[in-house]
């Protein structure tokens, strides 16, 4: 079982950027797909980035592909969210999860991951 604890989220202008963190416990990070996903009131929760065990293969959404990075220090069981360029239509709560792999894949459905963590807000201001 893995526990996540994300952090970064803030209050920023259009056209700034936020870096997230989710801190993963347990020795086996490695063994973990990850995701970031979001949801906006009133909105189903979506997945933004998502980065298999190793990091060789990354998912973004097409609305935030070209601004948003995701990345992984598997000896700090950490992954990142970079989010540049941001726009209000960016303001979310944030969520990271996490589910064991078996291969290099990724996964960007949120009923694929069986661990989350408490989220962190968002707000891009105009």
């Amino acid at each position: 079982q893995v526990q996540l604890v994300e952090s970064g989220g803030g209050l920023v202008q259009a056209g700034g950027s936020l870096r997230l963190s989710c801190a993963a416990s347990g020795r086996t990070f490695s063994s973990y797909a990850m995701g970031w996903f979001r949801q906006a009131p009133g909105k189903e929760r979506e997945c933004v980035a998502a980065i298999s065990r190793g990091g060789a293969s990354t998912y973004y959404a097409a609305s935030v592909k070209g601004r948003f990075t995701i990345s992984r220090d598997n000896a700090k069981n950490t992954v990142y969210l970079q989010m540049n360029s941001l726009k209000p239509e960016d303001t979310a709560v944030y969520y990271c999860a996490a589910r064991e792999a078996y291969s290099g894949s990724y996964y960007s459905r949120s009923y694929e991951y069986a661990y989350w963590g408490q989220g962190t807000q968002v707000t891009v201001s105009s």
